[in-house]
């Protein structure tokens, strides 16, 4: 009896309340609103590549409920921007609201998107920049926001789609190819079409946007010319054939920031916050028959893996790879399967596993290498470099091939976990390897590595090598591995290798240093 009285009383009380709560009673907007900004800069997007979503939000600081009679876009129906305002798509889609309302000190989100057509841009006169306004109200109470968005042209490489008049649903080409390098042509799942003879060069002249795998066939070279851009959408990348070919070809550069000779390969987000996000696109894959294949003073960035290098370990020109970055894969960095890889001038760093990876056996000659991986944003298994003579398939069979060669010379390999080196070697196959002049992170206190090929005191395995002696580079959180005059690297490489130059194209000295960059004095802030 008790309860029900208590639920009564609490009855009551709600009616009581709800008849001497004044209603809200809303005014028109005087042009007081205030904004989060005065313009909303939409950053740099490639001509029919919808942009991020930006926000800006709108206050009113009076003491009274208003109503904002319109929210528009100053272009209307014609505009390429779309709104969407404090949860509400308008009575035009994206483009006009009407009566919207805001609390006393109170304030609203409007979210602002947009997918521009170059070509429509550049017919109306004005090629890059694309502007519009937010108008609230009208008239006296006439109050705007500015949008302004660059937007880039480029050359876009995408498959075919075509509508299964069945379902109703597009079908998207797909890649079949050679995949063993054995002769015979298989169907594959992966979407993405065959570049034709005429985009077989890629120049400097627009970026290049790809959507699937671009494939290079049986015969055929792709030529990448110095200070070319080359951008893959999501799930996207390049795949080299057998017998099919690479071949990028930067220069060095003057300007460090803007590497405007370098080959840059990465994603087709623009906005600075995808500047260095890993995962952004796939990878460049050299299936197993692809052969000379070239990188030079190239960046590769965001990706899953940075290349992915399969087959012909007896072929010295599968992969020649010098003077090259790459940073954040969410995966490795390069990862080679029973391949051959030579390598000088090269830097990697923040990979999700490795960043040098030589599975499966191989040949491998690195010389001048910077081998990092200071990934941050979960734990990792792997170390910087990983080399393995074997692999277990899905059904536990154990498959092994000769590790013929594995050489590290002048090389740094360290990163912020511990040890970031092995060797992970299977007794039934050849595991040969040497470390000459290189500096390695590799401390085992508990005795953990016991293996034969730990050995640090066999000279044959590991001559005038450093141990756990941090190298000083400059920012490793910005990709900057450059090391001071004086760091344990300075001056205590040997002569070798084919290049007289460091990743910077400065000379190197009588006694060079170890890693990709020779020492540098370090500036204070």
């Amino acid at each position: 009896m008790k309860r029900n009285l208590y639920f009564i009383l609490c009855l009551i009380s709600l009616v009581f309340w709800s008849s001497c709560r004044k209603d809200f009673n809303f005014t028109s907007s005087t042009g007081q609103l205030e904004f989060s900004k005065d313009t909303v800069y939409l950053d740099t997007i490639f001509s029919n590549i919808g942009s991020s979503t930006y926000n800006l939000k709108v206050y009113n600081n009076s003491d009274n409920d208003i109503v904002i009679p319109s929210v528009r876009l100053a272009e209307g129906q014609n505009s390429n921007y779309r709104l969407n305002v404090d949860g509400m798509t308008g009575t035009v889609t994206g483009k006009t609201f009407e009566n919207v309302e805001i609390l006393a000190k109170d304030s609203m989100y409007i979210f602002i998107e947009t997918t521009i057509d170059i070509e429509a841009l550049a017919a109306s006169g004005n090629q890059f920049l694309y502007t519009d306004a937010i108008e609230f109200d009208a008239g006296n109470n006439l109050q705007k926001v500015e949008l302004v968005t660059l937007v880039k042209d480029a050359v876009f490489i995408y498959p075919q789609r075509t509508l299964d008049n069945d379902t109703g649903e597009y079908l998207i080409e797909t890649l079949s190819f050679d995949t063993n390098g054995d002769g015979m042509v298989e169907d594959t799942n992966i979407q993405g079409r065959f570049l034709t003879d005429s985009e077989l060069t890629f120049t400097k002249e627009k970026p290049y946007v790809i959507y699937g795998y671009a494939a290079v066939d049986e015969g055929k070279t792709l030529t990448v010319n110095a200070g070319a851009r080359v951008h893959f959408h999501a799930n996207s990348g390049l795949l080299i054939t057998k017998s099919g070919a690479i071949k990028a070809n930067g220069l060095p550069s003057t300007d460090p920031d803007l590497l405007e000779n370098e080959v840059i390969f990465e994603g087709d987000r623009l906005e600075p916050d995808y500047e260095n996000v890993p995962g952004q696109w796939e990878t460049i894959w050299l299936y197993n028959g692809s052969t000379d294949n070239i990188f030079n003073h190239v960046t590769i960035k965001n990706s899953t893996a940075g290349i992915v290098s399969e087959g012909n370990q007896e072929d010295a020109s599968k992969l020649i790879i010098t003077n090259t970055q790459i940073y954040n894969a969410s995966n490795f960095g390069i990862l080679g399967r029973a391949t051959s890889i030579t390598a000088e001038n090269l830097v990697i760093n923040n990979c999700g596993q490795a960043a040098f990876a030589g599975t499966y056996g191989g040949r491998y000659q690195i010389t001048h290498a910077t081998l990092a991986n200071y990934w941050s944003n979960s734990f990792r298994q792997f170390p910087s470099v990983l080399m393995t003579n074997y692999y277990i398939d899905e059904d536990n069979t154990v498959f092994t091939n000769p590790l013929e060669s594995a050489n590290f010379t002048n090389c740094i390999i360290y990163g912020n976990d511990n040890p970031e080196l092995i060797l992970d070697k299977n007794n039934d196959a050849d595991f040969n390897f040497k470390f000459t002049n290189s500096l390695i992170r590799f401390d085992d206190p508990f005795d953990n590595f016991s293996e034969p090929q730990y050995d640090f005191d066999d000279s044959n395995l590991y001559e005038n090598c450093i141990f756990n002696e941090a190298p000083g580079f400059l920012n490793t959180q910005q990709n900057l591995f450059n090391i001071p005059n004086g760091s344990p690297a300075d001056g205590n490489a040997i002569t070798f290798g084919l290049l007289t130059t460091d990743i910077t194209n400065t000379t190197r000295g009588t006694l060079p240093d170890i890693g990709a960059y020779e020492s540098v004095e370090f500036q204070e802030d």
